[in-house]
């Protein structure tokens, strides 16, 4: 008897479908797998290790669950009538912002869009507003300098002014970029500023309209007996062609000494800085060191002309001479031995780095302390000049510039 054999008919579509699945299948483990093996080589994903397990009891170092972010997030989009109404993108600004604040430092800020493009303007050289440069000195706002025939400096400000408050709103616990925010405005508009010049107790509003303010960077003139008194307000994006225009006026010229007048130069570009450098002090002449946390070294030598190298040369400075500018006055100083006239420095002295961000934000960091050619660390100390001479407030009315008759006649001296 034969066997039976049954015969098993193939259902085609069924077939096909089973292909079609088993090869999805081969292809999407495959996908996976090489997926997995390109992520676990440079993962996407940004894990930060200190942002874990908060307050555990025994750890090394401190810990910070980043979670709490996503908790509170939660929490305001479940119970906060407003939270629709908000454009999301200010709640995570403002998360960003507590970040930097966090660090305690009032140097290390973040931009949002709209202040990175003002902030960009600022160093441009071209803005709206009073033309006065700011800082955070001891939790208090201040005047560091104001600018040459701004609003801010036809209203009296002086550099180490205490701006109390800004249109009757206190300044306590404001940040730099908050306060900038609050003193700009439109052209013709008007601020009140609460200011409590040093030394006094009480206070004084002052209004000032704002205007356009374009920043001026090199001003210059020629003294009697051939005397040039050169004054640098800032080293702004523009000032070395400024600069070497101005300078091209006296190549020639029988100039017997040189007055550089750093007074409420609030700094700037820290490259514009040490171009200007090489005038005075030659090329590969060290300027300027950045001492990073790590305890690197970055160190910034000279380049230039050397056009007044050879003359006599005595530097005017004051409270409002910061970054930039005293590390200018430190490196001619320390090369050529040359006397400061004035008051004591500002005492900025530290590095920020700007990078710009994807959405057109942007975070100014701080990176390194600035030191000068002999290890001096300028923050918070400043530069103390060889000869102090006080500016007095009737003298500024009656327009004589004593510290320029003083450094006028140093320089006389000198020859």
């Amino acid at each position: 008897m034969s066997p039976i054999v049954k015969k098993t008919r193939f259902n085609k579509n069924a077939l096909f479908t089973a292909l079609i699945l088993a090869v999805f299948l081969i292809i999407g483990f495959n996908a996976y797998s090489i997926g997995y093996q390109a992520g676990t080589a440079k993962p996407i994903n940004i894990s930060i290790e200190e942002l874990s397990n908060i307050g555990q009891p025994g750890g090394s170092e401190p810990k910070t669950d980043f979670s709490i972010f996503w908790e509170v997030w939660d929490e305001l989009k479940n119970k906060h009538p407003g939270f629709e109404k908000v454009d999301k993108k200010d709640l995570v600004y403002g998360a960003v912002k507590g970040l930097t604040e966090g660090l305690g430092d009032p140097n290390t800020i973040f931009f949002d869009p709209e202040d990175s493009q003002r902030f960009g303007e600022d160093i441009s050289g071209h803005f709206t507003g009073i033309g006065i440069e700011i800082d955070i000195r001891d939790n208090q706002l201040i005047v560091v300098a104001p600018l040459a025939g701004s609003p801010g400096e036809k209203a009296g400000l002086k550099a180490g002014d205490a701006i109390m408050a800004i249109d009757g709103t206190s300044t306590g616990g404001i940040d730099e970029d908050e306060a900038v925010k609050k003193i700009r405005g439109p052209k013709g508009s008007v601020v009140i500023l609460t200011v409590r010049t040093n030394g006094q107790t009480s206070n004084k509003d002052v209004s000032i309209t704002r205007d356009d303010i374009e920043v001026p960077s090199i001003e210059s003139e020629m003294l009697e007996d051939n005397f040039l008194h050169l004054r640098i307000h800032n080293f702004s994006a523009n000032t070395p062609v400024l600069f070497y225009t101005e300078m091209l006026k006296y190549a020639f010229t029988d100039t017997k000494g040189v007055i550089l007048d750093l007074r409420n130069n609030p700094g700037g570009f820290l490259d514009v800085g040490i171009d200007a450098a090489g005038w005075f002090i030659g090329k590969d002449k060290l300027v300027v060191t950045e001492l990073f946390s790590s305890g690197e070294k970055e160190e910034f030598y000279s380049k230039g002309s050397a056009l007044f190298d050879g003359i006599p040369i005595v530097i005017l400075v004051n409270k409002g001479s910061a970054s930039a500018s005293e590390i200018l006055a430190g490196a001619i100083k320390y090369h050529r031995g040359v006397k400061l006239v004035g008051t004591q420095t500002f005492g900025k002295g530290t590095v920020q780095q700007l990078d710009y961000l994807s959405d057109g934000s942007s975070i100014k960091v701080t990176i390194a302390n600035w030191l000068l050619p002999d290890g001096t660390l300028i923050e918070g100390s400043g530069i103390t000049p060889d000869i102090i001479v006080e500016q007095n407030e009737e003298d500024t009315l009656d327009k004589i510039d004593t510290q320029l008759q003083k450094a006028l006649q140093v320089l006389k001296e000198s020859l």
